[in-house]
């Protein structure tokens, strides 16, 4: 082997040494995507605690903890799911059916079946990388039933009566 080839193949490791580095100091560039989407998609909005009453000033090691206040409507009382405790218990396969099922209000699931598969799997890298923290969410309520929680009244208020539909 001459020097050239040497030369070469020892710039073929460091880069791979380099790179694996990188990788295991978080530089993994779908977990910076997955962290980008996570703040800019709302994410934070309700799988936070305290994130839209703070400005979004939470510390990163807080996010996507779930959060105990429900959302009340029609459809009964929704909780925002501790999604860092859900995705530890799931391949990202599984993550990518999961988190295009359809969702009970308020979640706008179908922003997410409307992403890329790629940036899915984004968020799911970014979520994994935080590692299980916190509680599960309190369970589903049906319509009418009683909940110990607080929650948010998300149900349309003094709208207008339906027009009559012309014939």
């Amino acid at each position: 082997m001459n020097n050239a080839s040497l030369l070469r193949c020892a710039l073929i490791i460091v880069t791979g040494c380099m790179v694996s580095i990188a990788l295991a100091a978080g530089d993994d560039p779908s977990i910076a995507r997955g962290r980008y989407i996570t703040r800019t998609s709302g994410c934070n909005d309700c799988h936070t605690p305290m994130y839209p009453q703070s400005d979004g000033k939470v510390p990163e090691s807080e996010w996507l903890t779930g959060v105990p206040v429900g959302f009340k409507g029609a459809w009964g009382t929704t909780y925002p799911s501790n999604l860092r405790l859900i995705v530890q218990t799931m391949s990202e396969d599984a993550w990518l059916t999961y988190a295009r099922q359809p969702r009970r209000p308020p979640m706008p699931w179908f922003n997410l079946r409307d992403m890329s598969d790629d940036d899915v799997h984004a968020v799911y890298r970014f979520i994994r990388s935080l590692g299980a923290k916190g509680s599960p969410a309190p369970a589903y309520a049906p319509p009418g039933a009683s909940v110990p929680t607080p929650w948010i009244l998300f149900e349309p208020q003094n709208l207008p009566p339906p027009t009559a539909k012309p014939r």
